[in-house]
């Protein structure tokens, strides 16, 4: 299964290109992908006001009620879990691990099993711990496993280190795992993750798809090429600070109006710009 965290384009007045955003949903899904995630970090949530936010989730709704496919929600406090309630294209929320505070592995399982028990939908973890700082054992994320209302992870790990191992090597019943370190995407599924939530899948929609099919069918001559190619394609998509490439390509290929971003972040560089299409085209051949 393949998720992406969809961007919110702008236009030359600084607004959201609704427009844009519209037809940028459907084509991920006609793409390839499982389903979207409306207001992940990638969509820049915080430069959008209350009202950009509830209307890209309610129009990333009705794409995904048009396509009969599943939306997910990055929500990360009660209020924002409350307005999920009564929306049947959502199917989870995606919460992150605290940032920052490191409150410890039992502060973050109290906090989250707390979100799950307020949450009107099941929740996902979202784990990155060389953003939020705190790092989760293989026994404390069992833990939150074994939580009724928490379904699955987007596990972003950043390495592939023995907790990693451990975690994948027993993995939870009826628990989803969803790759989100994108460059580490092939050795998480060979490890036993489910798909992924994957920016970079904004580009090349139907060759990620086509990766978490070829490890899912243990089609190694399919998985470890395109692999590797498809890793090359996320780091150079990754080499300024997200969405910041992925919005240039994007604008580059005519799909977006713009590759505006929103402050703190500044716009990809043209060197980093030309790169990534570089690598775009030999992922994809």
């Amino acid at each position: 299964m393949l998720y992406v965290p969809v961007i919110t384009p702008f236009g030359a007045d600084g607004a959201v290109a609704w427009p844009a955003l519209e037809a940028l949903a459907h084509d991920l899904l006609t793409g390839g992908a499982t389903g979207l995630v409306a207001l992940g970090t990638t969509a820049e949530p915080a430069s959008l006001t209350p009202g950009e936010r509830r209307d890209v989730l309610d129009l990333l709704a009705a794409v995904c009620r048009e396509h009969q496919a599943p939306l997910i929600v990055g929500a990360n406090d009660p209020d924002q879990l409350r307005v999920l309630a009564d929306r049947p294209a959502v199917r989870a929320a995606l919460s992150l691990v605290p940032p920052f505070l490191r409150p410890g592995e039992e502060g973050v399982i109290a906090h989250l099993q707390d979100l799950a028990a307020r949450s009107p939908v099941p929740l996902i973890v979202y784990h990155v711990p060389y953003r939020t700082a705190q790092p989760l054992t293989a026994a404390a994320l069992h833990r939150l496993a074994a939580t009724p209302a928490i379904t699955g992870i987007k596990f972003a790990p950043g390495v592939i280190d023995p907790e990693v191992v451990a975690f994948l090597a027993d993995p939870p019943a009826d628990f989803t795992v969803l790759a989100g370190d994108d460059v580490l995407l092939s050795p998480l599924l060979a490890l036993g993750a489910h798909g992924g939530i994957l920016a970079s899948a904004h580009l090349a929609t139907s060759s990620y798809a086509a990766l978490i099919t070829a490890w899912q069918a243990g089609d190694l001559a399919v998985a470890r090429p395109l692999g590797h190619r498809l890793a090359a394609l996320s780091a150079a998509l990754f080499a300024e600070p997200n969405p910041t490439v992925i919005k240039a390509v994007l604008h580059a290929e005519g799909r977006i109006p713009t590759p505006d971003v929103r402050l703190p972040l500044l716009p990809a560089s043209t060197r980093t710009l030309e790169r990534a299409l570089g690598v775009r085209e030999f992922a994809t051949t």
